[in-house]
């Protein structure tokens, strides 16, 4: 068993199943969204994107693309709550949070993808 690829594994599915529990749930509804798992996802993310760096092959590309794309969007997101609780006279509206869940909803796809790459990596591998 290669440990570097068990690593690999767990922060790629631990990054989409961290983003999967803060997209779930109305989409408009704050109190549904908890901004501490949106900052493990963004963390998480970030330590997956790193990992990703080093593989010189194609699936490797789309990987650390796909990484790149949900590291984007969760930034995006935390962006977007941070303007609404701390800066916005309104306060963390229903379209705020509209929006935070729908850029981490594109991270989630994104993850998915990257998921996807991985099970086609792991089927695909020929023991030598």
């Amino acid at each position: 068993m290669n440990l570097e690829k068990v690593v690999f594994g767990f922060f790629v599915v631990l990054a989409a199943t961290l983003n999967f529990g803060f997209f779930l749930g109305d989409i408009d509804d704050p109190v549904l969204h908890n901004v501490y798992e949106l900052f493990a996802a963004v963390v998480v993310n970030l330590i997956a994107t790193v990992l990703k760096f080093g593989d010189r092959t194609q699936i490797g590309a789309v990987h650390l693309s796909t990484s790149l794309v949900a590291d984007l969007q969760l930034i995006a997101a935390s962006l977007t709550w941070a303007w609404a609780a701390y800066i916005s006279s309104d306060g963390l509206t229903a379209g705020a949070t509209a929006s935070m869940v729908s850029l981490s909803g594109g991270a989630l796809l994104a993850n998915l993808v990257s998921i996807v790459l991985l099970v086609v990596e792991t089927v695909s591998f020929q023991r030598h």
